[in-house]
């Protein structure tokens, strides 16, 4: 299509790496959050298991003091009473917390497919109210690696790590508040350590998400190519560029695998060392708890009321701090998680974000009982500011007049089907349908006034009738079967292993191009639009099958105002008015005899053809 923006200039790929700044950052997880609250019956009772099973594990620890201080060392005694109850009470918690850890577990479950269907709803929704010239300009992989990575990666933190982060702060605070009770003075270790820890995962925290973000950037490039080259995979096989395709997917490859490893080693730099700065303050703690509990029982403690420790304390306070200081790791750990599930959401939140085709008017018009008049004047249109296209093109068809639209390659003849389709709007000019300004009806009207064959067949995966029957809901088997002896198909099929009931799959790759062009002209003829238009129809046609359909093709154009774009002269010499399109202008317009006659670029065309 001439003048459409290249992909690998597109400035939404450029940007894909940048850092997010603290604005877009908040904007994201509010928009996050969002997801969450629609899903309030599932996360009020996973807060609330997660809240019970951690108080239930925090409370375990206090237990384990106590049933320890039952037994009086150098005495001899032991206060069985006391440590089976406590003992008792520590396995209900334990058990209890378990539990409620597995019903936990099933709800994330549920939660994470209900987000993921979410996200994935919205997002394909929104694909389908953007422009064409949204898909011209972005790769078809990188926008299904938003739909598969991006939701998977987004739905993983909202599911498991948001909750994470609740249950690590209950543990936290709960554990906070046991060690107080038991030794303040113990607790003053963590005054050294956790800030050392908070200051270290925020360092690293700012050099790791952008990191993630090329991680998501590369994975979407790659996946790109991939699509791009296997869709055109016999072209490669015939021009022997395998080595070449190779190549260049190995350098995505590359680039991909360097910026996984870049933000995966980064990332988990930061665990470890957490991890190490914990278990420093626990042997601290141990130290510490030992010799206190020492002077504690010598009695030579000055003053004894703030330093008094027993050995189940000791116990206790390090349990607890296995907790205090546990979900800041895991807090250390998951934060990569994050910030890659930060750059996969804003990459989801950029498409959502993206404007739609703009709505109809509020005035706009629907076109009922059309009669094919259209009227183009003075339109001129570029894909890109600046560079026009199409140069004050001036068109009058009347009802049931075939149009055909010649001219060499990149002159323009596809983009005025897509300005009589309103995929594109004018620059400047009009476009009348049955003296309605396009701009002024409602584009369902306008679309549907039109049926469309392209060079670029597409079967979706169903039955061959599934197929034919697309576009006219309610259609019968049997005009989908004379639909399909119009179009001189419904002999092939009959040859498929169930008929008409064969299942398409793949794009239909189990038939030739011809075949499956036969069949969306077969679509096209049950269609009872009253405009038609035909963007190199018969391309995959051979010569012969061209000639058996012409009639059909004919029959099908009767009575509709007729666009017909070809190369091959042979399928428009019939046609009412020839318009020879170069350069965005109309150079040549008349019949075919007085473009013969005349002798210009389309008499030299066409005898190019056919000497």
């Amino acid at each position: 299509m001439l003048g459409n923006p290249r992909m690998q200039n597109n400035p939404n790929n450029r940007t894909a790496a940048k850092k997010l700044d603290p604005a877009t950052r908040k904007r994201v997880l509010r928009r996050l959050g969002g997801y969450l609250v629609r899903c309030l019956d599932l996360v009020i009772p996973a807060f609330l298991l997660m809240l019970t099973s951690n108080l239930l594990g925090i409370i375990a620890p206090k237990l384990s003091g106590r049933a320890i201080d039952a037994i009086k060392p150098g005495q001899g005694a032991v206060d069985f009473p006391v440590l089976y109850k406590n003992i008792s009470l520590m396995a209900v918690c334990y058990l209890g917390s378990a539990v409620l850890s597995f019903a936990l577990a099933l709800v994330l479950v549920r939660l994470g497919r209900r987000i993921t269907y979410r996200l994935r709803h919205d997002l394909f929704e929104k694909l389908m109210t953007l422009p064409v010239g949204y898909f011209d300009t972005h790769q078809t992989g990188d926008i299904i690696s938003h739909i598969s990575y991006d939701v998977d990666t987004v739905n993983t933190s909202l599911s498991h790590d948001l909750l994470q982060i609740c249950a690590s702060a209950v543990t936290v605070v709960g554990s906070l508040f046991f060690m107080i009770t038991i030794s303040p003075v113990l607790l003053a270790v963590f005054a050294v350590t956790v800030p050392i820890s908070v200051m270290l995962t925020r360092r690293r925290a700012k050099k790791v998400r952008p990191l993630f973000r090329t991680r998501s950037a590369k994975l979407g490039e790659l996946n790109g190519y991939a699509e791009e080259m296997l869709s055109g995979i016999r072209t490669v096989r015939v021009y022997g560029s395998e080595d070449a395709v190779t190549g260049g997917f190995d350098v995505k490859n590359a680039e991909a695998c360097s910026a996984y490893y870049m933000a995966d080693y980064h990332g988990a730099v930061i665990g470890p060392t957490v991890n190490f700065i914990n278990n420093l303050s626990l042997s601290l703690i141990i130290l510490l708890g030992g010799i206190f509990y020492m002077l504690s029982v010598t009695g030579n403690l000055l003053p004894a009321s703030v330093f008094f420790i027993n050995l189940g304390d000791v116990s206790a306070f390090v349990q607890y701090s296995r907790k205090f200081s546990g979900p800041i790791n895991e807090f250390a750990n998951i934060i990569a998680d994050l910030q890659s599930a930060l750059a996969a959401a804003e990459r989801i939140f950029r498409i959502l974000d993206e404007s739609p085709e703009p709505a109809d008017g509020e005035d706009a018009v629907t076109l009922c009982d059309v009669e094919g008049r259209v009227d183009i004047d003075g339109v001129s249109f570029g894909y890109v500011p600046g560079r026009t296209v199409i140069d004050g093109l001036d068109l009058k068809v009347r009802p049931g007049e075939k149009v055909a639209i010649v001219g060499p390659t990149g002159a323009g003849k596809t983009t005025v089907i897509n300005l009589l389709m309103r995929f594109y709007d004018v620059d400047s000019g009009t476009i009348s349908v049955d003296g309605h300004e396009i701009r002024q009806v409602t584009r369902d009207s306008l679309r549907s006034s039109y049926t469309m064959v392209l060079q670029d067949t597409w079967l979706f995966g169903g039955t061959v009738a599934e197929n034919i029957a697309y576009g006219r809901e309610g259609a019968t088997r049997e005009e989908i079967e004379e639909a399909a002896r119009a179009a001189r198909i419904d002999a092939f099929i009959r040859t498929l292993p169930q008929g008409y009931d064969t299942v398409m799959s793949d794009n239909g790759v189990s038939i030739s191009k011809g075949q499956k062009q036969l069949i969306t002209i077969a679509r096209a003829m049950l269609a009872r639009s009253p405009m038609l238009i035909l963007d190199e129809a018969t391309s995959n046609v051979d010569s012969r099958t061209e000639i058996q359909i012409r009639d059909a093709m004919e029959k099908l154009m009767e009575g509709r105002t007729c666009f017909v774009i070809a190369h091959r002269l042979s399928t428009v010499q019939n046609a009412d008015v020839i318009l020879v399109v170069d350069g965005g202008r109309v150079t040549e317009r008349g019949t075919h005899e007085e473009l013969m006659a005349a002798g210009g670029f389309y008499a030299s065309l066409y005898n190019s053809q056919f000497s």
